[in-house]
């Protein structure tokens, strides 16, 4: 057999048993799957609905309260009493009893303001849940894509291995015909037979490896462990981003810098709860009341009434030993932390972006210097294959040029691998990855 066209069919067919009746599993597949079924996306999603749920004027105290209310007491005493013309009653056992029952309604009409700091504060709170589960989704997508990509470079470095494999059983096959024919010594097909098993020992790490990384990515997906598949290979890597538009949508939708931004506007919304209280409350009451009243001694055996009563009631803090002063003052460092924490926060994620952008770019050269190297060695190896069928090489060179092919289908593979995770890192950083 004319070796290129054999070396050709070797890359064709590898690892047959790999990826034969698999499910295929695109990368927009995966990342629905985990949108679904991840389970930290989904804790992030319920704490989302509690804060949407606890948004609510009642919750912020504007609502007035209703109760129904019902008091009866029982009493079983010995009295005796005197009264005023000196005559005495005295009774064993007597009994008093009250019934209290009826409806009362109680609405705070002003506090201050701190209901409607209160309310805002609410939904303050909601929207850093949807910021928390924006973030959660953002961190688990990106998980995702990194070890879709990770499985990628390791599908296409099996199939390499098993490539490499099938070359050797030729070699090995080709250094006993020679050695029957009395034209390589017994060193040769020794040679080639420590070669196949390396390559061989090598493939079975490898595929360790890529097992494991799938049995990962079916945990990220929140799915069965032992789901079998395989991935897309190839990977376009978007080499057009540019520093600025990536600083400019960080600064718009980068989760962790809206949350600092979200937690001073929750600061400054406590400070008002708490000037709040150097102003008068004024409570609104008023009810329907139903009493009624048994007693065995006294001048009424028996009563009953009944009727509405309302009111207003206010209270001002007048001194509460310089606690208020305290309060507003812890308050003000609270917001003035907040703002440091924006600030710190802002400084973060400017270097985060600037070395991961100097990283993207360095891999962005990288795989295109061992795509080159790859077609290079492939080149080599095909030559090397041609003089060996003929002699005119040892098995050493030979062997060289094999292990040379290989690692240039790693180091390609790699380099491709890191641009695509460096991409994907940048667009986590700037809030901007699709899903």
């Amino acid at each position: 057999m004319n070796y290129k066209i054999f070396f050709q069919l070797v890359i064709l067919i590898a690892v047959p048993t790999v990826i034969q009746a698999q499910e295929v599993l695109k990368l927009e597949d995966a990342v629905s799957i985990a949108l679904k079924n991840n389970y930290d996306i989904r804790i992030a999603s319920n704490a989302g609905k509690i804060d949407s749920i606890g948004v609510s004027v009642a919750n912020a105290g504007m609502l007035p309260r209703l109760d129904a209310t019902l008091t009866q007491n029982n009493n079983i005493q010995n009295s005796k009493q005197t009264r005023s013309t000196g005559e005495v009653q005295e009774l064993n056992n007597a009994k008093n009893n009250s019934l209290n029952y009826g409806v009362t309604l109680g609405w705070t009409v002003f506090d201050g303001l701190r209901m409607f700091a209160r309310y805002d504060q609410l939904k303050e709170l909601q929207k850093q849940g949807e910021t928390e589960l924006k973030m959660n989704i953002l961190t688990k997508v990106g998980d995702v894509m990194t070890t879709y990509y990770d499985l990628v470079q390791q599908q296409q470095l099996l199939k390499a291995l098993d490539s490499t494999i099938v070359i050797s059983k030729q070699r090995l096959k080709t250094a006993e015909n020679r050695f029957t024919i009395g034209k390589a010594s017994k060193l040769e097909v020794l040679n080639a037979q420590v070669d196949m098993n390396t390559d061989t020992t090598t493939f079975l790490r490898q595929k360790e490896l890529y097992e494991n990384t799938k049995i990962q990515l079916n945990q990220i997906l929140a799915r069965e462990v032992s789901t079998n598949f395989t991935v897309v290979e190839s990977v376009e890597v978007d080499d057009k981003l540019v520093l600025s538009d990536l600083n400019a949508l960080a600064a718009k939708q980068n989760p962790q810098l809206q949350l600092a931004l979200i937690n001073k506007r929750v600061a400054e919304l406590d400070l008002k709860q708490i000037r709040a209280n150097r102003y008068p409350t004024i409570k609104l009451n008023t009810g329907y009341m139903f009493n009624e009243t048994e007693s065995s001694l006294g001048f009424t055996s028996q009563s009953s009434s009944r009727g509405f009563n309302y009111g207003v009631s206010a209270t001002l803090n007048i001194f509460n030993g310089f606690q208020q002063h305290r309060n507003e003052k812890i308050a003000k460092i609270q917001i003035e932390n907040s703002g440091i924490v924006l600030e710190q926060q802002t400084q973060t994620l400017n270097a985060q972006l600037a070395m991961a952008f100097q990283t993207y770019l360095t891999n962005i050269e990288l795989s295109k210097l061992e795509e080159n190297n790859e077609a290079i060695a492939k080149k080599n190896l095909e030559i090397t294959l041609d003089k060996f069928k003929i002699g005119t090489i040892s098995t050493l060179e030979f062997r060289s040029a094999q292990q040379n092919y290989i690692i240039a289908i790693a180091r390609n593979s790699s380099a491709k691998f890191q641009a695509k995770i460096a991409e994907v890192a940048l667009k986590e950083i700037a809030g901007n990855i699709k899903f």
